[in-house]
C-alpha cells in the first residue's frame, strides 16, 4: 500500500469524524440550551447545511476528477 492510498484513506476516515464530532456539538449546543424538540430540529437543519455543503462539494470534486 502506497502512502497516497493511506493518506487518502486518513482523509476519508478524518472527514467522517470531524462530522461525527460536529453533529455531537450541535447535540450537545441543543441540549444547553434547553432548545426543545423544534429548535433542536432547526439547529440540526441550519447548522447541518454548512457541514452538507462542504461534503457535498468534497464529493463533487472527487466526482469530476479535479484536486483543488
Amino acid at each position: 500500500m502506497r502512502l497516497a492510498d493511506i493518506e487518502g484513506l486518513m482523509l476519508n476516515i478524518g472527514i467522517i469524524v470531524f462530522s461525527c464530532f460536529i453533529f455531537f456539538i450541535i447535540y450537545d449546543l441543543a441540549k444547553r440550551s434547553n432548545a426543545g424538540k423544534f429548535g433542536t430540529l432547526v439547529l440540526f437543519f441550519a447548522l447541518g447545511l454548512g457541514l452538507a455543503a462542504f461534503i457535498i462539494k468534497t464529493v463533487a470534486v472527487e466526482m469530476i476528477g479535479g484536486h483543488v
